[in-house]
């Protein structure tokens, strides 16, 4: 058990809730601007992509809110889910008005499963060996992504220096990592796009000369653009359905985490509350047109590093998150951040993703061990392979089966529950 100055029902007093609150905005921010940038460029530069950071953050806010108020009511941080992000990825042949509406309607089928209590009865698909499959896909095939921010972060750059930042970079947050400590640990991606940004500037001053905020407004709304009319794509749903099963693996494990560290009381009802609201979530995600949340799960290094498990801690981190997306120059200089930077920062955290793999991996060690590992190589190569596909070859697949063939999460994922249940079914439920 923790040693815990606030536990999860206390109520510290306004200045320390606010300075605990910003410790939490500082955890949560990174990954909402990484993503967001990502995704807010597919959609267009300088004002369409600010606009695309507002309504990310707008997203993320409320859905942080009702968790604490409504959810699970436990102190974790809520960010864009990176199976998402695949899936959004794979699926840009696809209109946005058919990827948002997919989102959507998987979002409302989540809250369902959850409310119904039949989401209990679909945990059984998720052996051991599934969700060890899962983790590692997420990370293996946002490699291409990776590798697209790193080689062509910049034009005026060429890949052979970016390739050596990175390099250096990489293994110096491995440095921060080992040696680093409490909150300073917690908040190392924040510091790592602090100090990346103006190590690549100096590396790169040309970038600087990029620094153009396109005449935002220090004020503005982001109540355009959104998802009014469903575009119903039956093979993108189906992919989003599988990307969803992964979201819902982290969701369920991330709840667990902070719930058997804080031996909090009623945890199945906290459970189906929280996967509900996050179901919820990526509804009104889906609806605005960006990417969806899901809890994640570093919240108790961040509660051992403070001793803080308030959860009311975390309503000035929402409410500050809310306030920012109507901040449109604001948000543009908080995510003027080089594509290089991007890149190394998301690969950095897509090695805790195949460390949190591995070792569900290791622990799920069954006898034979070569048959065991050979159940997850497989998936595992074959989400890799579709990854990898070049874009010509991917067109050439039938319209309404692309989402599905042409992405390599869900070709895994596929391939390991065929393995799992099917070509290797032992009759253990």
């Amino acid at each position: 058990m923790m040693n815990l100055k606030y536990r999860l029902e206390d109520h510290p007093s306004f200045a320390e809730n606010i300075i605990y609150g910003l410790q939490w905005l500082a955890v949560t921010i990174p990954a909402v601007i990484i993503l967001g940038k990502i995704l807010g460029s597919l959609e267009g530069t300088g004002a369409a992509e600010v606009l695309y950071m507002q309504k990310l953050f707008a997203v993320m806010a409320v859905s942080l809110l009702l968790q604490i108020f409504f959810g699970h009511r436990l102190p974790l941080v809520i960010g864009p889910a990176t199976v998402l992000l695949i899936g959004i990825l794979a699926s840009q042949s696809s209109s946005s008005a058919a990827i948002y509406t997919s989102i959507l309607i998987c979002g409302i089928l989540l809250s369902i499963l959850a409310i119904s209590g039949l989401f209990a009865y679909l945990r059984q698909l998720f052996t051991p060996r599934v969700v060890a499959v899962i983790l590692l896909l997420v990370a293996f095939t946002i490699i291409p992504t990776i590798l697209n921010l790193i080689t062509s972060g910049s034009a005026n750059s060429l890949p052979a220096q970016n390739l050596s930042f990175v390099l250096v970079f990489i293994f110096l947050l491995f440095v921060a990592q080992r040696f680093l400590t409490g909150l300073w640990k917690s908040t190392l991606i924040l510091w790592a796009m602090i100090i990346g940004s103006v190590a690549y500037a100096l590396v790169n001053p040309i970038w600087l000369q990029g620094a153009n905020a396109y005449g935002l407004p220090v004020l503005g709304g982001f109540f355009n653009q959104m998802t009014t009319t469903l575009v119903i794509d039956p093979g993108l749903i189906i992919a989003f359905i599988l990307c969803f099963l992964g979201l819902s693996i982290n969701d369920l494990g991330s709840i667990q985490a902070v719930g058997t560290v804080l031996q909090a009381d009623k945890m199945p009802e906290r459970i189906t509350r929280g996967i509900s609201f996050t179901g919820l979530g990526n509804t009104l995600a889906g609806f605005m047109g960006v990417i969806g949340p899901v809890n994640f799960s570093f919240s108790p290094g961040v509660i051992a590093s403070t001793g803080c498990a308030a959860r009311s801690t975390l309503v000035p981190a929402g409410v500050i998150m809310l306030l920012l997306a109507f901040l449109p120059r604001t948000l543009y200089y908080l995510s003027f951040i080089p594509e290089v930077v991007i890149g190394c920062i998301l690969l950095f955290i897509m090695c805790t993703q195949v460390a949190a793999g591995l070792s569900s991996a290791f622990a799920a060690m069954e006898e034979p061990v070569f048959d065991h590992a050979l159940l997850i190589a497989l998936p595992i190569l074959i989400g890799i392979l579709v990854a990898f596909l070049p874009a010509d070859v991917v067109a050439t697949f039938p319209s309404q089966l692309r989402p599905i063939f042409g992405n390599g999460f869900v070709m895994g994922v596929l391939a390991s529950l065929l393995l799992e249940h099917v070509i290797f079914r032992t009759g253990k439920v």
